[in-house]
């Protein structure tokens, strides 16, 4: 299973999940807030808590493996859709530059695209999508 965790209160992270589920009509991908307890269980289950990952990133639990930032988001491109797999090329660019170029954006996402009070209710038939 290959897992996306997210900001849910995040206006920014909340609309990149409809940008994925929109690009994978395969349902490759399964979501979970990072203020879920599901998202704890998730990453106890691969030894990482919510407190060593901050919700400042993505992230994507891929095989098993945990992927931040800017990788996080480059991995999930590059099972979506063309012509969002040629986004994965990014990666040649080192990672922390583009790690750079992620947290300025994370660190302003709620001034400039605002937060929710709760986490967003997927549409009822995407539910399955959701842990």
């Amino acid at each position: 299973m290959t897992v996306i965790l997210f900001d849910g209160v995040c206006n920014l992270c909340n609309a990149f999940v409809q940008f994925v589920i929109a690009r994978d009509p395969a349902g490759r991908f399964r979501f979970a807030s990072l203020q879920s307890d599901v998202a704890r269980r998730l990453l106890g289950a691969i030894g990482h808590s919510i407190d060593e990952t901050a919700p400042d990133t993505i992230i994507l639990i891929e095989d098993g493996r945990l992927f931040t930032r800017s990788t996080a988001a480059l991995r999930v491109a590059r099972r979506l859709r063309f012509p969002w797999p040629l986004a994965f090329a990014l990666t040649a660019i080192p990672r922390p530059l583009r790690d750079a170029v992620y947290r300025f954006v994370a660190h302003r996402r709620y001034r400039w695209f605002g937060q929710r009070a709760v986490c967003m209710m997927p549409a009822p038939e995407l539910r399955d999508r959701f842990l």
